[in-house]
């Protein structure tokens, strides 16, 4: 095992610098995990822009990360085994002991790490994770393919199965980027009546072959016009921050359909009580998920063919590829991956 590592810290906000670091060991429970890709979201660009230059060391951003085990702490689970293809999302590894984990909920532990926030990420060759937190990957996925379905894919997955739409429904996507191009596929596959909402004429061909049955560009026409035209959908799945553009869409929900956030945003949706209560409409949010859901995640993408589209770049490239994404060039999903520059 190497002595050092490479890593891209952030060491003050909007700047990720190339560093070397000495490989730690694992601790009680834990896994330190050999590097082969790591995917970049848009939660990463939150991380990297409010890096606190007094933390010594600097952060490691990164949560779609994708490698091999190298060494295990004391008491990690006997499912765990050296050399085995592991993967860590953002949510870090549940405690086992709070109410949230007593009740069988992971995803809402009250004591969990967030990867490449509140816990080093996968902008690096070795990581150290919560044995809580691993996933098991399939062999048919490729690191870098495999990556962004543990951030995007199962954030979409699940929004999907809890949006209440059956197979033969009408769901519409709003936003189509990182996320967005994943819940097309996963709609599409999973028998409904794919529509995706998203601004510009230029991405037209790509969300229909990414699934989508129907595009409605919103430079063009009214969204929530469109869909009440055709009877309103049974759901919408938002992956876009901007609250006013999601609260006018609410008026395309079919009665009792759903609308599911998936982006926090910065602001409160507009929401009037008639319109929830004289349809029945509802609307949650949803997280992306526990280790058990994305392995179900991962599953499903081999069985229906889903796949991320990528552009990949080397780890030490890390802040270009960071820029690539904040200005939304990237089409539609960026990688790091941690083989060398000759």
């Amino acid at each position: 095992m190497k002595t050092f590592y490479r890593a891209m810290q952030a060491t003050r906000p909007g700047l990720l610098e190339l560093v070397e670091r000495p490989t730690p060991a694992p601790g009680i429970g834990e896994a330190l995990i050999e590097v082969e890709a790591c995917g970049m979201c848009g939660a990463d660009v939150g991380d990297i822009e409010r890096a606190d230059p007094a933390l010594r060391p600097a952060r490691i951003p990164g949560h779609e990360v994708v490698g091999r085990i190298a060494a295990l702490g004391a008491h990690a689970p006997a499912i765990w085994t050296v050399g085995q293809r592991v993967g860590v999302g953002r949510m870090g590894g549940h405690c086992n002991e709070c109410v949230q984990c007593r009740q069988g909920r992971f995803q809402l532990c009250l004591n969990q790490p967030v990867t490449g926030a509140t816990r080093d990420g996968g902008y690096a060759e070795m990581m150290l994770a919560r044995a809580t937190g691993l996933v098991s990957i399939p062999d048919e996925l490729e690191a870098e393919e495999a990556a962004p379905i543990l951030c995007a894919g199962i954030a979409t997955f699940n929004a999907l199965k809890k949006c209440g739409a059956q197979a033969g429904d009408a769901v519409a996507v709003l936003g189509i980027g990182g996320l967005g191009h994943m819940a097309l596929q996963y709609a599409r596959r999973m028998g409904f009546k794919v529509i995706a909402i998203g601004r510009g004429g230029d991405i037209a061909q790509d969300v229909l072959e990414l699934g989508a049955h129907l595009y409605i560009d919103t430079d063009e026409e009214d969204a929530a016009a469109r869909l009440g035209r055709m009877g309103g959908v049974q759901a919408i799945v938002t992956t876009i921050a901007h609250a006013g553009t999601v609260s006018a869409l609410l008026a395309g929900l079919a009665p009792e359909g759903r609308l599911v956030v998936l982006n926090p945003g910065g602001g409160p949706l507009q929401v009037p009580a008639g319109l929830l209560v004289g349809g029945q409409r509802g609307i949650l949010g949803s997280i992306t998920g526990t280790p058990y859901e994305n392995e179900k995640t991962l599953s499903f993408s081999v069985l229906a063919d889903v796949r991320p589209w990528i552009e990949t770049l080397p780890l030490e490239k890390a802040h270009e590829a960071y820029l690539r994404l904040k200005s939304g060039d990237a089409r539609f999903r960026m990688v790091l991956t941690m083989r060398r520059l000759d």
